[in-house]
């Protein structure tokens, strides 16, 4: 009795023999003041007619403390061994007033499923909200322990209890969010459930109650967002492959148990879009994901094509361009799915789990370029109308990634072929360097860029380097390198100094970067350095347009950065280049680069470590290309590098003769004379006759036109130059005499009996060569 919540025992003369603590702190009375006692004396008023025969009615009773307290009576009569009433239990407990009748109906009715557990996780009393949630009648809850009832639902239920406990003993209130399983169904449902203590009239925790709000709309658009949001990170690489692998990898495991994304074979190539297939479409398979790893197995290997018929629902998503929902009772998946067994019965168990399939083309700019498949194996639910408007979504976004990076592909391959075919595949024949080169095309995103280099024969076996590079990427850059790249060869070919063709070159680069109205100069430029070698004089001579200066490593193993004017870049326009002048010994090496291979890094510590690398060990030119490679450029450049190593090549006295003339007709005999002596004594006395002819003229032409000093030299190369200066800067130029004429058919004369011919300025005059060919050593 002492645990009831307050009850009495009225024996059958209305004598109290029992008090319940209940009782006590319900009226005030302790037990030894009222057991004894008849039962009428705690009344306040008399008892209401009818409730004594009923059993139950509502009285009211004096408190110790002097006040009335309206008190709702049962009694359950008592019997003895022959069966008659020996006593009454009466248990009571306040009389609800209207508001609170009310208040009961509210908790009762409410939508939100409610519950009150003592504090051992019993229930006490549950709302028609709640027992609907849980399946079970309420009458089969109450009193029931919580956990039984939540057993095998999911993985959820431990830390759900573990809040609940933490309520109980703390007595601080907790919300509480899951995603789980209804005991009464399958379907997953958000729920955002508050608990809190509830408290005694002493403010001891006496219950614990929790109302659960379902929230599994706004739980599925949160997801969906973030899945959005997600896919903000599909694209990150301008590359079709690994963009199809990040969209994937955003649908599994939040959106479907397998993912795959097939394309169309020239979505890989550089071709140009084709329609799809109306029958059978041929994919190939570039990434695919499973939320259970080796379930199923890989259907199709990665790079694998494979044939979809009509019925499938990529095919039908393709054919049909839009988004294609199937699964198990749709013909036309039981019929693909049947095909599938007999091609592929080891993944049979995985069909037969199949709750749903959805099927998205990948369109971008009105082009199809594959499609996306995602699945769901029970017990997921079946893809819905939301779920194809959002797989669209993340599917469109990829798409038009793909697309571009098919776009940036295709033209970074258009690039690069240009690039190459105006780069020098085989450099020319020639005995002034021994050359080794490098070039390296960026893999950045940013696409190919501008770097050339060129090495240029040039009269009297000279030789021209050239290393530039155009500001910017892509075709447009590869364009203006093209021009630039012969531009810089018609202005060798004239024989320029370095720094006169680089102001020329300014010139050209300017003229570009306008437009034809003459407007502001347009953004475009470039940097560039020239270099020219003579074997004879061992004399290096180089200008810079912007560009860095290159390294020098000597015969004894030092190396240096050359000491030169980087200058403006080109197309800065009306400012002077610097010409740098340096003598050689044989066998020197001169890097020329482009500043893709350093400027990624310090450039001071970058330009060490290649000077450092020229001087390693390596077995040939080549090699020591690689070594500085291999040391100095990062590993992922973000421009293009072109490295170019010249060793350079000196001719002896041997291979060279000069002979100082005087302005005198009379004296061209003698030189004549003098310069087949030389050939005899080289050994080339087939070469003699033409000699003889080209020298006489030159000669002749340089007494009668030019100024003193003249001066004739032969160099036996790869080929027998002839070369005559004089004091005059006036060039010669071939004419066509006519029938009568007396002059004019001397360099004519020259011209078709040598390989080539030429004149360039000097400074204090200009050189006329010719070339013969000799015959391989």
């Amino acid at each position: 009795m002492e645990h009831a919540s307050a009850a009495a025992i009225v024996d059958a003369h209305g004598t109290v023999t029992g008090w319940s603590e209940g009782a006590r702190r319900l009226t005030g009375h302790p037990a030894e003041e009222v057991v004894g006692r008849a039962a009428r004396e705690l009344l306040a008023e008399d008892v209401p007619p009818g409730a004594v025969s009923a059993l139950a009615g509502t009285v009211v009773v004096r408190h110790r403390d002097g006040t009335t307290v309206t008190l709702r009576l049962r009694a359950c009569p008592l019997l003895g061994a022959d069966g008659t009433s020996t006593a009454y239990a009466v248990t009571a407990e306040p009389a609800v007033e209207p508001d609170l009748v009310l208040t009961g109906e509210v908790f009762q009715q409410s939508s939100l499923s409610m519950s009150v557990l003592d504090p051992g996780l019993r229930y006490v009393r549950v709302n028609d909200a709640a027992w609907r949630t849980a399946g079970v009648p309420a009458k089969d809850l109450v009193g029931r322990y919580l956990p039984d009832t939540l057993q095998n639902i999911d993985d959820d239920v431990p830390a759900f209890l573990r809040h609940l406990r933490q309520v109980a003993e703390t007595g601080r209130p907790v919300q509480y969010e899951s995603f789980t399983h209804a005991p009464s169904g399958t379907r997953e449902h958000a729920w955002t459930v508050e608990m809190w203590p509830v408290r005694d009239a002493h403010g001891d925790i006496a219950a614990v109650a929790m109302a659960a709000l379902e929230s599994t709309e706004q739980h599925r658009a949160r997801e969906r967002l973030a899945l959005l949001n997600a896919a903000a990170a599909i694209g990150t690489t301008l590359d079709v492959v690994r963009t199809a692998e990040e969209l994937v990898e955003i649908l599994v495991p939040r959106f479907a148990d397998f993912a795959t994304v097939d394309l169309l074979d020239w979505v890989l190539g550089t071709d140009e879009p084709l329609s799809v297939p109306t029958e059978d479409i041929e994919l190939r398979r570039v990434a695919h994901a499973f939320a259970t790893e080796g379930f199923p197995t890989a259907p199709l290997p990665l790079g694998g094509s494979d044939v979809y018929p009509p019925c499938a629902a990529p095919a039908r998503a393709l054919r049909e361009g839009r988004v294609v929902i199937s699964g198990p009772g749709d013909p036309d998946f039981e019929q693909w799915m049947r095909l599938r067994d007999v091609q592929a019965p080891h993944n049979r168990p995985y069909r037969q789990a199949i709750c749903s399939m959805l099927a998205v083309p990948l369109r971008a700019r009105g082009t199809t370029l594959g499609v996306a498949v995602a699945d769901r194996i029970r017990p997921q639910e079946p893809y819905a109308t939301d779920d194809a408007v959002l797989a669209e979504e993340l599917v469109g976004r990829a798409a038009v990634c793909i697309d571009n990076a098919r776009r940036f592909a295709r033209e970074r391959g258009t690039a690069l072929e240009l690039q190459h075919s105006l780069l020098p595949r085989g450099l020319p024949g020639q005995a002034a360097v021994e050359v080794a080169h490098r070039y390296l095309p960026s893999g950045s995103a940013a696409g190919i860029g501008g770097d050339w280099f060129d090495v240029i024969p040039l009269s009297g076996s000279r030789v021209a380097l050239v290393v530039g590079d155009v500001v910017g990427h892509g075709i447009p850059s590869s364009a203006t390198m093209g021009r630039l790249c012969t531009a810089v060869r018609t202005l060798a070919d004239v024989d320029l100094p370095p720094d006169e063709l680089l102001t020329h070159l300014d010139d050209l680069v300017t003229h570009l970067a306008g437009d034809a109205d003459g407007d502001e100069i347009a953004e475009l430029g470039a940097t560039c350095l020239y270099a020219v070698y003579d074997p004879v004089s061992r004399r290096l001579d180089l200008a810079a347009a912007g560009h860095p200066a290159p390294a020098l490593l000597l015969p004894d193993g030092t190396t240096r950065l050359i000491p030169v004017s980087a200058g403006p870049p080109l197309g800065v326009g009306g400012l002077p280049f610097e010409a740098t002048q340096l003598h050689l010994p044989e066998g020197s090496v001169v890097a020329l680069y482009t500043d893709g291979l350093v400027e990624d890094r310090d450039v001071d510590e970058a330009t060490t470590e290649l000077c450092r690398a020229l001087t390693a060990p390596a077995a040939s030119l080549d090699a020591r290309c690689d070594n500085v490679l291999k040391a100095v450029m990062p590993e992922e450049p973000s421009d293009d590098v072109v490295l170019l190593l010249a060793r350079t090549r000196a001719l002896g006295a041997d291979q060279v003769a000069t002979w100082d003339v005087l302005p005198d007709p009379a004296h061209v005999a003698a030189t004549r004379q003098s310069a087949i002596d030389q050939l005899l004594a080289w050994g080339l006395q087939e070469e003699a006759f033409v000699t003889e002819l080209v020298v006489s003229e030159l000669v002749t032409n340089a007494i009668r036109y030019g100024e003193p000093p003249i001066q004739l030299r032969l160099i036996r190369d790869r080929t027998l130059i002839c070369e005559v200066s004089d004091g005059s800067s006036t060039s010669p130029h071939l004419r066509r005499a006519h029938a009568y004429d007396e002059g004019g058919r001397g360099l004519l004369l020259v011209a078709q009996l040598t390989q080539r011919w030429g004149s360039r300025q000097t400074g204090c005059g200009k050189t006329i060569w010719a070339e013969q060919a000799l015959p391989p050593q």
